[in-house]
């Protein structure tokens, strides 16, 4: 029987089981439904597997040696990569509390052992239709350039995400940070008071969250944006015509430096950032600081469109 089978778009499924046996069982009667089939005999195994062939849905084996079935769907699901893979457990333990553990583990199903073939099919066709339907969801979000997540307001943990938004986080240390930022937006938000998004840094890179839509009782929708220093001086070069050190002395403007401060970044002395400032006032048409700040980000953000159309 061979288990190394090219992987067909759409009707992946790993299988972890510790016993030979089962895994034989399952595969025929994947294999014969239509289903490309890979196969795990241990945790590590299957995390692996999960991480590198993006399956569409994991039968996992509750209890096995070394690292069980709920310690695996643990890490799976702590993994910004695997985590909005679902995940059916396989088990003959039927009390409520090993399907709780199921369940906070991160389950999404459990089938009981014997397994009734007919039952498992039913299962992973229910959840790998609903698992389409999000991806195209998500897919459209993305399309139109959105970079969203969803989280739950149980654990505060990540329930879904669009292909963008997985990409953007991707070398970003995100998950202590994001959990606190969303307790202090939650409290925020809880007395009628709005909370600043979160900024995570990486070198001259900034990844953005903000919150779209917060409830108590529904998924918390927060919206991503990346931003670079280089990326934003050219845009705001594009968008004022302004020169490559006026655009620099606009973003630490932008960010709040005085004169001084633009000066000891730019290894210049305030008068000459002084200079530049008058230019830059010129072409954005305004008269101050505060007002250039303003206009600059509106225009970084994709706003005054309304206004360049009507006085176009």
């Amino acid at each position: 029987m061979n288990f190394n089978i090219e992987p067909a778009r759409g009707n992946l499924v790993l299988v972890v089981d510790d016993v030979p046996e089962n895994l034989a069982v399952l595969h025929d009667a994947l294999d014969e439904s239509g289903f490309t089939v890979l196969v795990a005999n241990n945790g590590e195994v299957a995390l692996q597997r999960a991480a590198e062939a993006q399956p569409d849905i994991i039968l996992l084996d509750a209890i096995m040696p070394g690292m069980d079935g709920f310690e695996a769907c643990r890490r799976l699901k702590a993994n910004l990569a695997t985590r909005h893979i679902p995940v059916v457990f396989m088990t003959g333990l039927t009390e409520a509390e090993h399907v709780v553990a199921a369940f906070e583990a991160g389950g999404n199903d459990y089938v009981t052992k014997p397994l009734r073939t007919g039952e498992v099919l039913a299962r992973i066709a229910a959840h790998m239709q609903t698992a389409r339907l999000m991806d195209q969801a998500r897919s459209a979000l993305d399309a139109f350039g959105n970079a969203v997540i969803a989280m739950s307001p149980r654990d505060g943990k990540i329930v879904w995400q669009t292909p963008l938004a997985r990409t953007l986080m991707q070398g970003y240390l995100v998950d202590s940070e994001l959990t606190d930022w969303l307790a202090a937006t939650q409290t925020a938000h809880s007395q009628g008071q709005s909370h600043p998004p979160l900024t995570l840094a990486r070198g001259s890179r900034r990844l953005i969250f903000s919150a779209a839509e917060f409830s108590e009782d529904e998924q918390w929708m927060i919206v991503l944006r990346e931003e670079s220093d280089a990326v934003q001086i050219e845009k705001l070069m594009a968008a004022f015509k302004l020169t490559q050190r006026e655009s620099e002395v606009l973003n630490w403007l932008i960010k709040g430096k005085t004169n001084r401060d633009i000066g000891e970044i730019l290894g210049t002395s305030p008068r000459t950032i002084n200079k530049h400032l008058e230019h830059v006032f010129v072409k954005l048409g305004v008269e101050t600081r505060t007002s250039a700040a303003a206009v600059a980000m509106t225009k970084l953000r994709g706003g005054g469109r309304k206004e360049e159309l009507e006085r176009s």
